[in-house]
C-alpha cells in the first residue's frame, strides 16, 4: 500500500551516502589508521587446546627481546568481564577453554618485536576432556566449561543453571500444547543444525587503549556501542565513567562482532602495566578467525501438529545455541530467539525452551539477526516439510497460518494493526518470482523454486534509550550529533533526511559529526537490533522539532506574531499567507540581534530522545509478556538451478520484499537488501567452522573459509518495499538492517526439494552435502525398486 506519509522534500528520497565522499577517497580515518605519540603494540600467545588447565608460563626470554616493554598473563588480571554474564577473563586464568583463547600478551615498541617474543613464551598445559557439541554439552557428567558458574554475577533476566553447561534457559509457554497435538490430523518433527561462522568484516577488531597516571582512560576503538564499552568498562575496573572516554573512528565493518565488548579491556590494563602508554591491538585475519567472538551454531527440534486442512494446532519447540566459552551476548541471541520461536505464524499452542550452553569452541557473540537466522532455518524448513507432507501448496500453507494484526504472538503480545503485514510480503514475493510457473530451461539441468519468510523485533531491555542533538552554526548550517555508531548501514544518512525534513533545511547544509565519543555525543543504548532508525530517528526528530519550535519562539517575538502562523521553510521564518515577511535562519539560530544591539533568544540547540515505550519483563515461567517495541516482516523467493553430478547450486534469480512502513531512503534501504540477502545466501550455501577431532579450527583464513564471491551472486535480485506505516515510528518507518540476511538460505533448501526432491536440514547446504543427499536418494529408489 502506499503511505499515508507522503508529499515530503527529503524523505523517501534516494539521496547518496552523506559518508561516501571520506570512504571512497580513503579520508576516512578508522582505527587502524590512529597513531598516537609514544604508541606501543600487543600481541596475544593463544592457546593450542580447547580445554586444558594451565600448570605453568614462563616469560622470563620474552622480557628480555629486544624493544619488550611489558608482559602480561591472566594472573596478572584475576578478574572477569561479561555482557550478561561475568565469566571471561581477559587473559586466561588458570584454565583455557578454547583454542584460540588469549593466555599471554607481550607489549613492544614495534609490532615485530612483539611479534618475535610472544613465540618465546614457554605454558606447560595440562590437556582437560573438551565438549565439542551441544548436545554431548546437556548430558550429565558432561565437562563443565565453568565449574565455578554460580558464583558469576549476571543479569536478573538471564538464569544460568549451575552444576551444568547451560548458561541460560528461556522458557515459553503458550497455550496447552498436548491438547493442540491431540487435536492434530498430522504430527511431524524434525531436527535441524549449523555450525558457528564468522562475521567476516573487511575491518578486524582494532583497539587503543591507555591508562593515564591520573586514573583517566582513553580508548579508541573499532565498536558498535561506545557506551556500553565505557559502562562495562567502569563495572569490571571499578573506574567512574567520567573518567572513560570512548572514542569510535569509522568503523569497516562489524555484523553484530564488534557489538559488546571485546578486547578493550585488555589492551586498557595492558596500557596500565607498561606506565600509561597508549597500546594498539590489531588482530590478524587468522586471529579475527579464532579468537575473535563469533556467531553461534545451533541444534534445533521442531515438533508441528496440523490439521489436514493446513491449520498449525501446536508446537514442541527446542531450541541449543552454540555459546562456545563464554555467555556475552549469546544468553540474549538465545532469548531473543524463544519469544520470537514460531516465526511470523500464528500458533495457538506452543512449548519452547531455547537453551545457550557452554562448550570449548570460540565464543558466541551477536551477529546479524541475532539469533533468528538461526532458528528461522528450522522454521521456514519445517514449514515446507509440513506443507509438503500435507499436499497443500507451500505459499498457500504459510498464507493460511500467517501472523496477521489482531491475532497473538508466542508471548501473548496482540498483534497492533499497524504492525505491518506478513501476507502482503508472501505475496509479493511470490508473484515476482512466478510462484506455480514453469521457468524457461535451456540447461537442461533441474530447476526449482522455494520460498521462506521471516519475523523479527529488536532484542533489547525495556528502559533501552536513544537521544541526539542540533546545533546551529553562525550561517544557519545545522550540526547533527549522534550516539548511534556508522558501521556501514547508511544510518547518518537516513536520520539527516530527517531532521532536513522536519528542520526545512537543505540536507546538504546538515552536516553529522562522523564520529562517536562517550565526552560530547549524546547517549544512544547500542547501535544493535535494527533499531537505530526507530529509535534514533525519533530522537532526531524529536531534536529537530525541539530547535524548530525554539526557532519559531525567537521568530515570533521579533515579527510579533503568534508562534502558531509562523513557518519555517527554505531557510527562512515566515508568515503564513505573507512570504514577504519573515527572517533568514541565519538571523535566529544564534538569536535575534536588533539595530539597537538588543538580543532576543540565544542559541538553539535542539535536543531530543527516545524510549522504548509499552515493553514489559518477560514471565520467568511462560515467558508471557509485551518484549517488542516493532515487529518487522519479511519474505524471500529464489528460483535455483542444480548439477545433479556436481551438487553444484546457482541462485539465478532472488526476490525480497520487507514491510518496513517507510523507505526513509529507498537508495540505502535496496542496498541493505542486497547486501543481507548476499549474506544470508553465503551463510547458507558455503560458510561454516571446521573443527579437527581436537576441537582447532581448521579453517582459519579466507582460502580455506569460504564466502560467497562476486560470481555467486544472483544476477536478477529484485528488492521489493511494502509500506504499512508503523505510527509511532519515524515518519512510520520500521529498521532494516539484520531482517534482509534471515531465511534466504531455507529459501534456497526448499526451491533444491522443490528441483530435485532433496530434504536438508543441515547447514551449510555446500555442494558435497548436496550431492550426497541427490545419491542417496538414488540408492533409496534402487533398494525400494529392488524390494
Amino acid at each position: 500500500m502506499i503511505s499515508q506519509f507522503g508529499g515530503f522534500k527529503y524523505v523517501g528520497k534516494p539521496l547518496p551516502r552523506v559518508d561516501s565522499y571520506p570512504k571512497v577517497t580513503g579520508v576516512a580515518e578508522y582505527a587502524g589508521d590512529i597513531e598516537l605519540p609514544g604508541m606501543l603494540y600487543a600481541k596475544l600467545l593463544l592457546s593450542p587446546y580447547p580445554h586444558a588447565k594451565i600448570v605453568s608460563i614462563n616469560v622470563e626470554k620474552a622480557k628480555r627481546c629486544p624493544g619488550v616493554v611489558g608482559v602480561a598473563v591472566g594472573e596478572d588480571f584475576p578478574f572477569r568481564v561479561g555482557l550478561y554474564v561475568n565469566d571471561r577473563y581477559i587473559l586466561a586464568y588458570k584454565k583455557v577453554r578454547w583454542a584460540g583463547e588469549p593466555v599471554a600478551a607481550v607489549v613492544a615498541e614495534s609490532l615485530e618485536q612483539a611479534e618475535e617474543a610472544v613465540e618465546l613464551i614457554d605454558v606447560n598445559y595440562e590437556p582437560l576432556p573438551a565438549v565439542l557439541d551441544v548436545r554431548e554439552a546437556l548430558k550429565p557428567g558432561a565437562p563443565l566449561v565453568h565449574e565455578e558458574l554460580g558464583e558469576y554475577a549476571h543479569s536478573p533476566a538471564f538464569r544460568p543453571i549451575p552444576g551444568t553447561n547451560i548458561a541460560n534457559k528461556f522458557t515459553l509457554r503458550k497455550g496447552d500444547v498436548e491438547k493442540g497435538f491431540r487435536e492434530s490430523d498430522v504430527i511431524i518433527e524434525n531436527e535441524f543444525s549449523m555450525p558457528q561462522v564468522s562475521h567476516t568484516q573487511l575491518e578486524t577488531h582494532v583497539t587503543i587503549g591507555q591508562y593515564l597516571p591520573d586514573g583517566n582512560v582513553k580508548i579508541w576503538t573499532s565498536a558498535q556501542s561506545p557506551f556500553t564499552v565505557r559502562h562495562i568498562l567502569s563495572v569490571s575496573l571499578g573506574i567512574p565513567e567520567h573518567k572513560i572516554s570512548v572514542y569510535v573512528p569509522y568503523v569497516g565493518g562489524a555484523f553484530g562482532g564488534k557489538a559488546g565488548i571485546n578486547f578493550e579491556p585488555l589492551v586498557v590494563m595492558l596500557s596500565k602495566i607498561v606506565g600509561g602508554k597508549p597500546v594498539k591491538l590489531e588482530l590478524t585475519r587468522e586471529e579475527q578467525f579464532t579468537t575473535a567472538p563469533v556467531r553461534q551454531g545451533m541444534y534445533a527440534k521442531v515438533k508441528t501438529g496440523v490439521k489436514r486442512s493446513g491449520e498449525i494446532m501446536a508446537e514442541k519447540l527446542f531450541y541449543v545455541y552454540d555459546a562456545g566459552a563464554y555467555a556475552d551476548y549469546g544468553v540474549n541471541i538465545g532469548r531473543a530467539a524463544g519469544y520470537s520461536c514460531t516465526g511470523p505464524y500464528y500458533v495457538p499452542n506452543v512449548e519452547a525452551d531455547s537453551l545457550t550452553v557452554y562448550t570449548n569452541h570460540p565464543w558466541g557473540t551477536a551477529f546479524r539477526g541475532f539469533g533468528h537466522f538461526e532458528f528461522l532455518w528450522a522454521i521456514e524448513r519445517q514449514m515446507d516439510i509440513v506443507a509438503n507432507e500435507l499436499g497443500i501448496d507451500p505459499v498457500e500453507f504459510r498464507l493460511k497460518n500467517a501472523l496477521l494484526p489482531g491475532l497473538t504472538t508466542p508471548t501473548g503480545e496482540v498483534l497492533r494493526q499497524d504492525a505491518g503485514r506478513i501476507d502482503e510480503c508472501i505475496k509479493a514475493v511470490a508473484s515476482a518470482i512466478g510462484w506455480g510457473k514453469k521457468s524457461e530451461n535451456i540447461t537442461g539441468k533441474p530447476r526449482g523454486k522455494g520460498i521462506a519468510a521471516l519475523w523479527k523485533a529488536p532484542a533489547m531491555p525495556p528502559n533501552a534509550s536513544s537521544s541526539a542533538i542540533i546545533k546551529f552554526n553562525e550561517d544557519g548550517t545545522a550540526e547533527l550529533l549522534l550516539g548511534i555508531t556508522e558501521i556501514g548501514q547508511g544510518s547518518e544518512t537516513a536520520l539527516a533526511q530527517i531532521a532536513a525534513e522536519e528542520l526545512g533545511i537543505p540536507l546538504e547544509k546538515i552536516k553529522v559529526v562522523p564520529f562517536r565519543h562517550t565526552d560530547v555525543s549524546p547517549y544512544s543504548w547500542q547501535t544493535v537490533a535494527s533499531r537505530g532508525l526507530f529509535m534514533d530517528g525519533k530522537a532526531v526528530q524529536m531534536a529537530a522539532r525541539d530547535a524548530k519550535n525554539q526557532i519559531l519562539e525567537i521568530a515570533a517575538q521579533v515579527l510579533r506574531v503568534q508562534k502558531d502562523d509562523l513557518v519555517l521553510e527554505n531557510e527562512r521564518v515566515f508568515v503564513k499567507g505573507r512570504p514577504e515577511v519573515g527572517l533568514e535562519l541565519r538571523q535566529i539560530v544564534n538569536g535575534y540581534t536588533y539595530p539597537n544591539g538588543n538580543v532576543v533568544g540565544g542559541p538553539v540547540i535542539g535536543r531530543g530522545f527516545y524510549s522504548a515505550s509499552r515493553l514489559t519483563y518477560l514471565d520467568p515461567e511462560t515467558g508471557q509478556g509485551l518484549p517488542a517495541l516493532k515487529w518487522t516482516f519479511g519474505a524471500h523467493a529464489v528460483e535455483v538451478e542444480v548439477d545433479p553430478d556436481t551438487g553444484m547450486v546457482k541462485v539465478l534469480k532472488l526476490v525480497s520484499a520487507f514491510d518496513i512502513g517507510k523507505a526513509i531512503n529507498p537508495l540505502t534501504v535496496k542496498s541493505q537488501i542486497y547486501g543481507g540477502a548476499v549474506q544470508s545466501m553465503s551463510l547458507g550455501l558455503y560458510e561454516g567452522y571446521v573443527y579437527d577431532e581436537n576441537g582447532r579450527l581448521l579453517n582459519y583464513n579466507l582460502t580455506d573459509y569460504k564466502i560467497a564471491r562476486a560470481r555467486d551472486i544472483p544476477v536478477e535480485h529484485e528488492a521489493i518495499i511494502i509500506e504499512n506505516p508503523q505510527l509511532d515510528g519515524p515518519f512510520g518507518a520500521r529498521g532494516i538492517g539484520e531482517l534482509s540476511m534471515l531465511s534466504v538460505e531455507a529459501a534456497i533448501a526448499n526451491a533444491l526439494y522443490d528441483a530435485v526432491g532433496i530434504v536438508l536440514k543441515d547447514l551449510p547446504i555446500n555442494a558435497e552435502r548436496i550431492w550426497r543427499a541427490i545419491e542417496a536418494k538414488k540408492q533409496k529408489r534402487v533398494v525400494e525398486v529392488i524390494s
